[in-house]
């Protein structure tokens, strides 16, 4: 057993100093005060900082110069979550932007083979599109966009040993397709859309769990047209993702979000691409070349292609920009994913029985080092 000692520990409602954490193997055993460390005890004094629970990404679209498109495999999984886990990222779903059936066949089966083969941070597979809506395509390729059928949902709910996350636009399909997915244990979240809030609500009804990065490419709030955005403020039972990086979404807006839905259902992802833990100045994505202009990933026309935003920086957003303390910030960037992805009993706090899916800060707000199921990893920021 390991005691990690000398940090400040962030667990769901507060800050313990003074005390030290202990892991049992792949398991947090006990939050102790210091001079309640066992004797026979193996200590690792951490040297200040804070200890956090792992971040979880719902989002993660490449990283480490590999996109998840161009390389649906094992591999490129493997160095996707490998570049995200310098930033404190012990969980992730690699997620895939609309492309065609092969390509999401590839997908889904290069998932299930890094969940086979315990792929360090890999939790499961987002599969974002191709089932969206033209008018807000974003950096989507619209030309490979489908209707919902018998044979997208087959392909949607084979079984998984992970979570699976899908993306689409709700208004074009039906309540029958999202109970479908639903019943399959199939994570629904909606953004690249048109629906308006009867529409939202009924999809909501229907098994709608969530929306992929709010505000972006969905119809907003107005005062006589509430929007998905208004549906999503207004439902305690959904979450939203919110890309924190002040160009997405103006830090104001996302204040605002926060004090609508209080701390429950926020969530912070990256839709990171891959220049996150990469060199590269750019990337090509479905033809169109992607540059990364003063921190933002742009296509051609300027059109936002995702972030080159990591967690931890997300994080540090989230207290700089959200005005959050540090256990809000964690909850939004650790426990708010895990319930979201039906894992709280499992991950996304620090607390007796949970992995012990750890990040080391340091006083600088730094990822120093990254534990995922007790197994440490010195490679951060």
């Amino acid at each position: 057993m390991k005691a990690l000692t000398g940090a400040r520990i962030v667990l769901p409602d507060d800050v313990a100093e003074g005390h030290a954490l202990l892991i049992d193997g792949a398991r947090i055993r006990d939050i102790v005060p210091d001079a309640a460390i066992p004797d026979d005890t193996d200590r690792v004094d951490l040297g200040g900082g804070w200890l956090l629970p792992g971040f979880i990404d719902t989002q993660v679209n490449g990283g480490g110069d590999v996109l998840f498109n161009d390389a649906p495999t094992v591999e490129g999984i493997r160095a996707i979550a490998a570049a995200h886990r310098r930033y404190g990222t012990t969980g992730l779903l690699p997620t895939l932007i609309s492309d065609r059936p092969a390509v999401v066949d590839a997908a889904i089966a290069a998932g299930e083979a890094a969940l086979a083969a315990q792929v360090p941070g890999v939790l499961g597979l987002h599969i974002e599109g191709p089932h969206l809506n033209p008018a807000k395509k974003g950096i989507h390729d619209a030309g490979v966009f489908t209707a919902i059928d018998d044979a997208v949902i087959a392909r949607l709910t084979a079984p998984t040993a992970g979570v699976r996350l899908v993306t689409i636009a709700p208004e074009l399909t039906d309540d029958a397709a999202i109970r479908a997915l639903a019943a399959a244990r199939v994570i629904v979240a909606a953004a690249h859309s048109m629906a308006d809030y009867d529409r939202t609500r009924a999809a909501i009804r229907a098994g709608l769990a969530g929306f992929t990065h709010l505000f972006n490419a969905m119809t907003g709030l107005a005062s006589r047209a509430p929007g998905m955005v208004g549906a999503a403020l207004e439902d305690r039972g959904t979450h939203f993702g919110l890309i924190v990086d002040g160009v997405h979404v103006h830090p104001a807006t996302c204040r605002v979000a926060l004090a609508a839905r209080g701390g429950d259902g926020v969530m912070l992802v990256t839709d990171a691409m891959p220049p996150v833990g990469g060199s590269a100045g750019g990337f090509t994505l479905m033809g169109q070349a992607i540059r990364v202009v003063d921190g933002t990933c742009r296509g051609p026309d300027g059109t936002l292609a995702g972030s080159a935003l990591s967690m931890a920086q997300a994080v540090r957003n989230a207290i700089d920009l959200m005005d959050c303390s540090i256990v809000e910030a964690s909850r939004l960037a650790s426990g708010n994913p895990a319930a979201f992805l039906r894992m709280a009993d499992v991950r996304g706090a620090i607390r007796p029985g949970l992995m012990a899916d750890l990040v080391h800060w340091n006083d600088e707000r730094r990822v120093t080092a990254t534990w995922i199921a007790g197994e440490r990893s010195d490679a951060g920021e």
